[in-house]
């Protein structure tokens, strides 16, 4: 297949190699310069995906439009709070019959859609399909083994996305809950930070793994109040992802909340590094997401008043213990 990858940053750049490797014609576009020198010129990403060597058919270019062009398959994998911008950018150039894969995380701040909601309303009329599971990008360049989930509710989409990225280290699953499975992959971030905060202030092992469950069932909630299936959340994209995310140490979220809870500021933590933890860009917008569908989610709310509103983190661990005894499943 033509395919083209929209975003140059680590996640982008191991689906592009992926593809390749698959044998397909890819190019990936980069808003950075650099990235596209080095990608066409020494196969690689040091700025983003240190230490991997790319699949040498593997193009890089800057001119979104011309990257975009014929491609059959369109994987979109720039950060969420540029996700709009970007495929305003790129319509020009996206030709009526290709699929659109979003492999990008989060809920919009301003509008609290998904990011496949943003991909339709752009671009309306295409088949959408989000690809979502336990993946770290730096593992899937080194070619680990790794299973993640494609969801749409176009079945031959779905299907065409699950051929076009099968190897023998990647395997794709498919399902038809595409809220469930997007959702999943945004809040698993929020997650993330809460368990990394608990492990800056020294907490143990046991209070990870209840954050690590109780967020499992506040995601879970609240895909059920928007109309996702509850079994998705048990999948790769829910329970598969959220482990991850929230025990690995190359968790860019795990990392950020880390450090919070060792007492750093925000600010400086975000300024010593290029990439994005989208769990933090995304806790207000969950919060707010919940809110509006009335669902209860006490850790979600637990990190907005750490990040934003400067609560010292021993303080939020405590209030989430001395929340109101209810039933396990009584919310």
């Amino acid at each position: 297949m033509r395919c083209a990858v929209v975003g140059g940053g680590a996640w982008g750049t191991a689906l592009s190699d992926l593809l390749a490797r698959a044998g397909h014609d890819v190019t990936i576009w980069a808003r950075e310069p650099d990235v596209v020198e080095h990608i066409n010129t020494t196969h690689a990403n040091p700025r983003f995906l240190a230490g991997v060597t790319l699949d040498h058919a593997v193009r890089a270019s800057s001119d979104l439009c011309g990257a975009v062009r014929d491609a059959e398959l369109v994987v979109h994998a720039a950060p969420s709070h540029v996700l709009r911008e970007v495929m305003r950018a790129a319509v020009p150039g996206i030709s009526g019959n290709s699929i659109q894969a979003i492999a990008t995380k989060g809920i919009e701040p301003e509008s609290l859609v998904l990011m496949g909601d943003v991909v339709m309303q752009e671009l309306p009329g295409h088949s959408v399909v989000a690809i979502s599971g336990p993946s770290f990008a730096l593992e899937v360049a080194r070619r680990q083994p790794t299973a993640v989930v494609a969801a749409s509710t176009d079945p031959a989409a779905s299907a065409t996305v699950q051929r076009a990225f099968s190897t023998r280290t990647f395997r794709v699953y498919t399902t038809d809950d595409v809220r469930g499975v997007e959702l999943a992959g945004a809040v698993k971030n929020v997650m993330a930070v809460a368990t990394g905060i608990a492990e800056g202030l020294g907490l143990g092992l046991n209070p990870r793994a209840a954050l690590i469950t109780r967020g499992l069932a506040e995601t879970t909630r609240l895909g059920i109040a928007l109309g996702a299936r509850p079994e998705t959340f048990a999948g790769l994209a829910g329970l598969g992802d959220l482990v991850l995310t929230c025990t690995g140490a190359l968790s860019r979220n795990r990392s950020v909340g880390v450090e919070v809870g060792k007492g750093r500021a925000l600010e400086e933590i975000l300024a010593g590094t290029e990439t994005v933890a989208e769990g933090v860009r995304n806790a207000r917008s969950t919060v707010a997401l919940a809110s509006r569908a009335g669902v209860n989610m006490p850790i979600a709310e637990a990190v907005c008043r750490v990040l934003f509103e400067s609560q010292p983190p021993g303080e939020a661990i405590a209030g989430l213990m001395q929340r109101e005894l209810r039933a396990e499943r009584d919310e």
